[in-house]
């Protein structure tokens, strides 16, 4: 794999793993990917969460999720 083309800016090509941020009822970590930043402003560091627990989803995204976990309690696949 060639670097060829990339930033030489100090950590531009450094990988950062994030998992969710939230905190379940037992006090450990959720075990998920963090797929979903939010930052108010580019001086306050990003949080990170999975999509299920990202507060700041709209309302169609809420919903969406909402029916995606009752059809799996279900045993039915939505994509």
């Amino acid at each position: 794999m060639s670097i060829e083309g990339h930033s030489s800016a100090p950590g531009a090509n450094q990988i950062v793993e994030h998992y969710c941020e939230h905190r379940l009822a037992d006090g450990t970590r959720c075990k998920e990917w963090g797929g979903w930043g939010h930052s108010p402003s580019p001086a306050v560091p990003t949080r990170w969460w999975c999509f299920e627990h990202f507060p700041h989803k709209s309302y169609e995204q809420e919903q969406a999720l909402r029916r995606k976990l009752e059809a799996a309690e279900g045993g039915k696949i939505i994509q």
